[in-house]
Formats: structure tokens, sequence, C-alpha cells
């Protein structure tokens, strides 16, 4: 295990902690940013613990709860961590357990590493190049050294099930359900499944899910952690407008459409 991704999962284990803290406290209260979307005091808790942890790297962070850094500055930058201190701020104010840390190194616009924590499930997603894509099941008392002794390979066995789509619990667009009823049409026997945050990319990297519409809007710290263990799993996050692999650090953070198979 490289030390990258050594500091991430470090980062990633404290962030989760904390978040729980604020989960299961009495209340919390929550913001509306300027985009009309919450924010929680766990989302920037989460954010400081998470950018302490990454400036041991030397390695400039783009954040969703940092400041926004205009593309005149980070536009030069060829390695980037791209972070989502908490994923699914709706799932985690509905105390749904579905939300996630996400945090991912991204080089030459490519997601190389990463790393999703669901600290409310116990579930946590780590990939690297070299290494490939895993999963394991958390404790409190979980630690870095020694994940790789209980965590599993991905994809894990399909098993005998129909072929399964999920989507967004919170986002789904009248395209998505369209898309999906297409598929319905042409596999006959389909399962469709809601869930939160990146753990649907999560779910097509470990083999529960054949595929992931995303026809309605995303940022680039919402995807890239997932991309990454999607990557490392053998599964492609695409493109719908080009193609190609979903790309970072663009000028524009907003993703095009997306389908992760």
């Amino acid at each position: 295990m490289n030390k990258n991704l050594r500091i991430a999962l470090h980062a990633a284990l404290e962030a989760g902690k904390a978040i729980m803290e604020v989960y299961n406290s009495d209340s919390f209260e929550v913001e509306i940013k300027s985009d009309q979307s919450p924010l929680t005091k766990a989302d920037k808790v989460s954010h400081g613990i998470i950018a302490d942890y990454l400036k041991q790297t030397g390695i400039p962070v783009l954040s969703e709860e940092g400041k926004m850094i205009p593309f005149s500055e980070r536009g030069s930058w060829d390695l980037l961590w791209i972070v989502d201190p908490i994923d699914g701020t709706k799932e985690f104010i509905k105390r749904n357990g579905e939300f996630t840390v996400n945090i991912a190194l991204v080089q030459n616009g490519l997601p190389i590493l990463g790393v999703v924590f669901a600290p409310a499930i116990n579930e946590l997603f780590f990939s690297e190049a070299s290494i490939g894509a895993f999963k394991c099941v958390t404790s409190e008392s979980s630690m870095v050294n020694g994940l790789m002794n209980h965590s599993e390979k991905l994809p894990l066995p399909k098993g005998n099930r129909p072929f399964t789509v999920v989507a967004s619990k919170s986002h789904l667009s009248e395209e998505t359900a369209t898309y999906i009823e297409e598929l319905r049409s042409k596999h006959g026997a389909l399962e469709s499944i809601s869930k939160g945050s990146s753990l649907k990319l999560c779910m097509v990297a470990e083999g529960i899910a054949d595929c992931y519409p995303r026809f309605a809007p995303t940022m680039e710290w919402d995807t890239a952690a997932g991309q990454a263990i999607c990557r490392f799993a053998g599964k492609i996050v695409k493109d719908v407008k080009t193609g190609d692999e979903l790309i970072y650090n663009r000028k524009d953070l907003l993703n095009n459409w997306f389908l992760a198979e």
C-alpha cells in the first residue's frame, strides 16, 4: 500500500468518526449554501480533518467545502486531490446512513487512487493502480495497518441475479427513469435499486449492480473517488457526451451525464 493511499485512508476513517459524533447527536444545524445545497457542521468538521491529513502529501486539494480555486491556478495542476467531505448530505440529514467520505487522487485528469467510506454502515472501499480495488467492513477500532488482511478484492462474484441497475435516491431525473425502462424492455427481468451518494458507483465496482446511469447534474467531487474504485475493479465510468472516461480538473467542475458499467 503506497504512502498516499495510507494517508487518504487515515483521513477518511478519522473524518468518519467525527461525522458520526455529529450524526448521533440530538440535533445538527443545517445551512443552505448559495447553490441551494445543504451544509452541516459535519461537512465542515470532515473537511478540516481531511485537509490536515492531505497537507502531509504536499499535493494541492480541490474540495467541495474548500475555497473555490480559479481554473487559472488549478489548471496547471497535473496531480491533485479531489475531496467531498460528505457526499450525500441530504441522506445524512435524513439519517438513512447512505452518505460517504470521498477522497480521490487525480493525475492528468484521471483518478489513480480512491477512498470511499460510509461510516454509518461501516463500509470502506479503496483502490490504487498497483493493488486494484477492495472493500472491507470496518469497526470503531479499525486501523489502516492490517486493512488488507480483512478486505475483499473487487469485483466480487456476481452470483445468480437479474440485470441490476442502481440509481439516485434523491436525484432521479426523468431521463434516467426513461433509460431504466429501456433497459427493462431489453433485459426483461430487471432489478432497480435506489441508493444515496457514491455508494452507487461502489455497487457497480463491487458487482452488486450492472450499471449506474446518471443523467442529472453531479460535480467532480461527487464522482472522482467512486470512479477510482470502479476503474481498478475493471469497470468504466463513461462520459455520455464524449464516450470516453469521465475526466477531472476541468474548467467547469460540473460533470456531463455519465454511465458507470
